[in-house]
């Protein structure tokens, strides 16, 4: 039963109908232990990804249950209590010799109503900063709307298309920033650092700061997940998280599924803020075309 819901939920809702289908199919061959549920979920998502390889296509096992992801008041009760534990989406503030401004992301950009007063609060400290980096290293995800008003704060005056998800069913969700918000740093200049483990949101953040030329990107290339998600309980430990939009840029026409935001400066993690550090300011970022 469990194999067959997760191949219908698979097949009606994976952004490739044409893969979907395929990576259903794969799942007749798998046998499963359903006594022991996180080795379930290990097998699972491993069969989900051999097709394709999609990194949000899995399955996950939370220990105290699953999060909730219909009903609006459960979710935004539950990112609130997780903000409180985790942080707002900013984990750290600090500057450094220099002037040099220092914020660090993650692990998880939370929705704008969590994202956004943090967001106003950490630059307003760092306002006035000679140069900027955003540390992305331990950042694994996020909301769009967040990462669009994060990057809101680094831009001019005026709207900017970011980029469309496109659903499987042809609907287009545009993102665009938000010029209204404070305070704004245009001409600070912004080096981005990375490392392996930076997925999802993480990675936006850093693939438009690049894209549009307005930052570099120093470390390690990401994780490669550029498909929007939902969720599906399947017990009330596991939940199926199956991609149903791909992410188009406007800049560049594609996204970073499976190749990762690539470095303008390679290193590893590790080295990746003294490099910044040393780099030669103002920064020359590469536009991607």
């Amino acid at each position: 039963m469990l194999i067959s819901r997760i191949q219908d939920l698979v097949r009606t809702h994976y952004v490739f109908p044409e893969v979907a289908a395929r990576i259903a199919d794969a799942l007749d061959a798998v046998v499963l232990d359903e006594h022991d549920e996180p080795a379930l979920a290990e097998t699972l998502t491993a069969c989900l990804q051999s097709v394709n390889g999609d990194r949000h296509l899995r399955v996950r096992h939370y220990p105290d249950g699953v999060p909730p992801e219909q009903d609006e008041d459960e979710v935004r009760a539950h990112f609130a209590a997780l903000a409180r534990v985790q942080g707002p989406g900013i984990t750290e503030v600090r500057r450094l010799a220099g002037n040099v401004g220092v914020l660090r992301l993650g692990p998880v950009i939370p929705p704008p109503e969590q994202a956004g007063p943090a967001a106003s609060a950490a630059l307003s400290l760092l306002d006035g900063a000679d140069r900027l980096v955003l540390d992305l290293r331990d950042c694994v995800g996020g909301v769009p709307s967040s990462v669009a008003l994060l990057v809101s704060h680094l831009l001019g005056d005026q709207p900017v298309h970011l980029l469309d998800l496109v659903h499987r069913d042809g609907t287009v969700e545009p993102s665009t920033t938000t010029p209204s918000v404070a305070p704004r740093m245009p001409e600070t200049p912004v080096a981005v650092l990375t490392s392996s483990r930076t997925f999802s949101g993480g990675e936006e953040l850093a693939y438009d700061l690049q894209a549009l030329g307005r930052a570099v990107v120093v470390g390690e290339p990401t994780g490669g997940g550029a498909h929007p998600r939902e969720a599906f309980d399947l017990t009330d430990h596991l939940q199926l998280h199956v991609p149903v939009a791909r992410t188009v840029h406007a800049v560049t026409g594609t996204n970073w599924e499976g190749v990762g935001v690539l470095p303008d400066h390679a290193c590893g993690e590790d080295q990746a803020l003294d490099r910044a550090l040393a780099l030669p300011w103002p920064l020359q970022a590469s536009r991607i075309c």
